[in-house]
């Protein structure tokens, strides 16, 4: 059999034209004449193998013929469940407005945005009227500042006032007191006395006005200092209400720039609409306005989501419950139908994470959510996208070659696949299989694979026809996918 297969390999490596013109003559097709045509038949030479097939590329491409590797996977001990991706809650956000106004859209639905990039202008009436309480704001915070920052000037010049009505009063009472002893004594005269205690009368009146004023005084301070400090909040409350209208932070509200008039001044004072911006990158959800809409507050203008915050959501049943447990290893495995694939070998990416257990079950279906958030993801996952999860249960058995199911067929009593040679990539070999377990999409081939091997998935329904009760002849296909038995 091995002189059969390098004769079998060589006729074909070294004479493929021939062998072509031969088959087109054989099946009563004119040949196209190219070199000599041999003077005995091109399977003369020696008996083929009646389990190998020649699959050259242009065949692989008409039959859709595609491959995949061999895995080793531990079937017995891995729970399969069905379910799908679904975006995170926290991968949403929404922008709507805080005050009325029109608006101007910068985005289109499902475009991609970045941070920082602008979505939507807003031109407010109401805009004008918190930059002009906020003005009123600014301005009593100066001026109660000035008055308090005058307090100490004028506290001291009021005691100073004290200090000399104090004065005056101790020499008013000091004549009023030589006055009396002289009158008493039958001098002086009684004139200069009334006017001395019309001068102490005065001066403690005038004490007496002058404590009053530092009383108030005292009041006067502290009101002030309560409705700075009052002003001075709501200054904080505007610049915050300003700045999330604006999406703009405190310190680029603050900033100095040049006004209408030149004139230096904060950058709030010379707003005239809300640019508002993305906060991170994600694609447009959803428009709830039209460019050029008067919208109220508090309307969605749009909202953004961030595609690669997925998760997985399976659906598993209660009775497994026994064997599942919180942060066991779990693979999402599989890719929908119509995706352009090209088989299991090129889009069964693995997405590996750890299995969280959903909190509450369902009492009528007797399922209970089973939640994987992997580190990566494989380009098809999309949400909505249904795979499968499986679990890896521990103590289980240890991983055993394995191939997908749809790579095994029936043939009458036999099931078999088709194996990749090795040693020659345009050649399959039939091998009736010596399986072990399977879950369904995979099973285990306990002979007659190695790893690194390859399988035939799509196109092996064809290569079992073409070599279905034919086992004791060879054959090839043509270019065009049709098959012809080497015995004729």
């Amino acid at each position: 059999m091995n002189a059969a297969l390098r004769s079998t390999t060589r006729t074909y490596r070294a004479g493929t034209s021939m062998l072509i013109a031969a088959c087109a003559f054989s099946c009563g097709r004119p040949a196209v004449p190219t070199a000599k045509a041999p003077t005995e038949d091109a399977h003369s030479e020696a008996p083929a193998d009646p389990n190998r097939i020649a699959v050259p590329p242009a065949v692989r491409q008409n039959l859709g013929i595609t491959f995949a590797k061999v895995e080793r996977r531990a079937i017995e001990s891995t729970l399969r469940a069905p379910g799908r991706f679904e975006i995170l809650p926290s991968a949403h956000a929404e922008y709507h407005t805080a005050i009325a106004g029109r608006v101007e859209l910068h985005v289109k639905e499902l475009e991609r945005v970045t941070s920082g990039q602008p979505l939507y202008t807003l031109t407010s009436l109401d805009l004008h009227g918190i930059q002009e309480r906020l003005a009123d704001a600014e301005a009593s915070v100066e001026r109660l500042k000035a008055e308090i920052d005058a307090y100490p000037k004028l506290r001291a010049a009021h005691f100073r006032h004290e200090s000399m009505l104090e004065v005056s009063i101790e020499i008013s009472e000091s004549r009023v007191e030589q006055l009396t002893k002289m009158s008493e004594a039958g001098g002086g005269r009684s004139i200069e006395l009334i006017n001395a205690r019309a001068a102490l009368a005065k001066a403690q009146a005038e004490l007496a006005g002058a404590q009053e004023t530092e009383a108030e005084l005292e009041i006067t301070f502290t009101r002030n200092m309560l409705a700075y400090g009052s002003q001075s909040k709501l200054v904080e409350i505007l610049l915050t209400t300003l700045s999330s209208d604006t999406g703009l932070t405190r310190e680029a509200l603050l900033k100095e720039v040049a006004g209408p008039s030149g004139k230096p001044g904060p950058a709030w004072r010379s707003l005239n609409e809300i640019v508002v911006v993305a906060d991170s990158d994600g694609r447009v959800e959803t428009l709830g306005e039209t460019s050029g809409a008067w919208v109220s507050e508090r309307t969605v203008i749009l909202t953004t989501v961030r595609t690669d915050e997925l998760r997985f959501r399976a659906k598993g049943l209660q009775s497994d419950l026994g064997v599942l447990r919180d942060g066991l290893s779990a693979t999402i495995v599989e890719v929908p139908s119509g995706s352009g694939a090209t088989g299991p070998a090129a889009v069964v990416i693995p997405m590996v994470g750890q299995l969280e257990i959903g909190l509450e079950a369902d009492a009528t279906s007797r399922t209970i959510d089973l939640l994987v958030q992997p580190a990566g993801f494989a380009p098809w996952a999309r949400p909505g996208v249904t795979a499968q999860l499986e679990i890896q249960l521990q103590g289980g058995a240890a991983p055993e070659l394995a191939i997908p199911t749809s790579a095994v067929r029936q043939d009458g009593l036999h099931s078999i696949f088709f194996r990749r040679n090795p040693k020659d990539p345009n050649e399959v070999i039939r091998i009736e299989g010596d399986f072990g377990p399977g879950d369904g999409r995979w099973v285990s081939v306990l002979s007659g694979l190695r790893d690194g091997d390859e399988v035939v998935v799509d196109g092996s329904f064809q290569l079992m026809l073409a070599t279905s009760g034919t086992q004791q002849k060879g054959g090839h296909f043509h270019a065009d996918g049709t098959f012809h038995g080497d015995d004729h």
